[in-house]
């Protein structure tokens, strides 16, 4: 199994702007600005071009303008795609998210040569208020068949565990928090706190309150050989958390980052990470503030087989 993929899927946005919906993404802020969605869109092909000229083969598919979805810039949260030509939906916390899956992007996908054998659909969860926001809820260790995941109202434990039996995964499961008006409150998406390269992970240990799990954590990354990069609070803040390793041209490997979580590193972070790949940045300061998402949030990684 690949660990990380050279195809990715990017929703360019046409309704771009802070989701009233999501209250318990503790990230974002509401800019008033008239032009959000034209400087998100500036900041999406700026970025979209970035990834294609290191060799990155970005499929981008544009946003439905009735549809009204402020957060379609974010697809790895409702869809998921697997090496065995396995798609799963995934069950939305908010209302408006849940028109963002879109059967025709997967023809999109199949005129690109991709090859889909099945759909595994948990969106009925939603009719029990029960929600699994993709890849920003689960964090996959597609080599060692591990499935990270901070419990949160957008992840549910039972819902995990499904999709672990179904897709041959493991459970890591913990709980991470972040300081709000002076509380401890769950960290809505665990790939806010967590990134999982081939062999390494960045991770903000700080979120991890209980020490037990935090040292589960720990051994699950440590027996798989992955070197750990810790991060502070103040930094995932900054979404150094919330980063994706992919494949450019020439087998290069990049750590794809916001110019913002880039410059929130350190000098020896940064050569940790520069020790296993280069470090692609790119400046989505709009998208960041209003959607409370980063990079990794952009990118649907494909690992479908090819037809």
């Amino acid at each position: 199994m690949r660990q990380i993929t050279d195809t990715i899927l990017m929703v360019r946005p046409v309704a771009f702007r802070m989701n009233e919906q999501t209250v318990n993404n503790y990230f974002q802020k509401d800019l008033t600005a008239d032009n959000v969605n034209e400087r998100a869109q500036a900041e999406f092909d700026e970025f979209a071009s970035k990834l294609k000229k290191v060799g990155v083969n970005v499929i981008v598919v544009d946003d439905k303008q009735e549809d009204d979805t402020p957060d379609s810039i974010f697809p790895n949260n409702w869809v998921s795609f697997h090496e065995n030509g396995h798609i799963a939906l995934y069950p939305m916390f908010a209302e408006n998210r849940r028109k963002e899956r879109r059967m025709e992007y997967f023809a999109k996908l199949e005129e690109n040569g991709f090859k889909i054998t099945q759909l595994v659909d948990y969106t009925s969860a939603e009719e029990h208020d029960l929600f699994l926001e993709g890849t920003g809820s689960l964090l996959l260790d597609r080599q060692n068949q591990k499935a990270y995941c901070a419990l949160s109202p957008r992840a549910d434990e039972d819902l995990l565990i499904e999709f672990c039996e179904d897709f041959e995964f493991t459970p890591v499961i913990f709980n991470a928090n972040q300081s709000v008006g002076g509380k401890r409150k769950a960290i809505y998406h665990t790939n806010v706190m967590m990134c999982l390269a081939e062999n390494f992970a960045v991770i903000c240990l700080d979120t991890i309150d209980d020490s037990k799990e935090r040292k589960n954590v720990l051994k699950h990354l440590k027996e798989d050989g992955k070197e750990i990069i810790a991060i502070t609070e103040a930094q995932m803040h900054e979404f150094a958390g919330n980063m994706l390793q992919v494949q450019g041209a020439f087998d290069k490997k990049y750590l794809v980052m916001s110019a913002r979580a880039h410059k929130s590193l350190n000098q020896d972070q940064l050569s940790k990470i520069e020790k296993h790949c280069e470090i692609l940045s790119s400046d989505l300061d709009v998208i960041e503030t209003c959607g409370g998402g980063s990079a990794r949030c952009m990118m649907a990684e494909i690992f479908l087989p090819k037809a």
